[in-house]
């Protein structure tokens, strides 16, 4: 059977393309945009989906991460503009796929953790965190991106074949 970073490699990258597609389209002036008080605001969705790329990496870099150390949240990665998120999604996919190609299989089927506080949320295969809290949680986010997109007339990239747009 072929390594698991060369089978997950190409969907990761198929996946994330079109995760960058949608971000290229966030409009500059509707970065503070959200359809409801309690949704994410357009930009903090492109940021979210830059932090997401993040997470990859430091999946497999470390056998845990504590989302509210001490019991206070982390601060949001801040960034001002579309070129801001474009860049720092590039940086982090590019971290992502150098940190998954060298990954051995032992380490990817190996258990890894999210803390709150010190308490376990979950513990997971390093291969099922990737595919649950990165891959389908970033394909869910930028579903609800092309949604806020679509709502200010900003044509829809394709992403599996042709969008209503393309």
């Amino acid at each position: 059977m072929p390594p698991i970073s060369s089978q997950l490699l190409p969907e990761f990258t198929h996946e994330m393309a079109g995760t960058r597609k949608a971000i290229e389209r966030i409009p500059e002036d509707k970065l503070d945009w959200r359809p409801h008080p309690r949704s994410a605001a357009m930009g903090r969705l492109g940021v979210h989906l830059v932090e997401l790329a993040g997470f990859a990496s430091r999946v497999l870099a470390s056998e845990s991460f504590d989302m509210r150390p001490a019991g206070a949240a982390l601060p949001p990665l801040q960034l001002g503009s579309r070129a801001e998120i474009l860049a720092a999604f590039d940086r982090n996919l590019a971290a992502a796929k150098a940190a998954m190609a060298t990954t051995e299989d032992a380490a990817w089927t190996a258990p890894w953790t999210l803390l709150s506080n010190g308490l376990v949320v979950f513990q997971l295969p390093r291969l099922a965190v990737l595919r649950s809290s990165v891959l389908n949680h970033s394909i869910h986010h930028r579903a609800q991106l092309t949604v806020y997109l679509r709502l200010h007339d900003v044509p829809v990239p394709a992403l599996y074949g042709p969008s209503a747009d393309e």
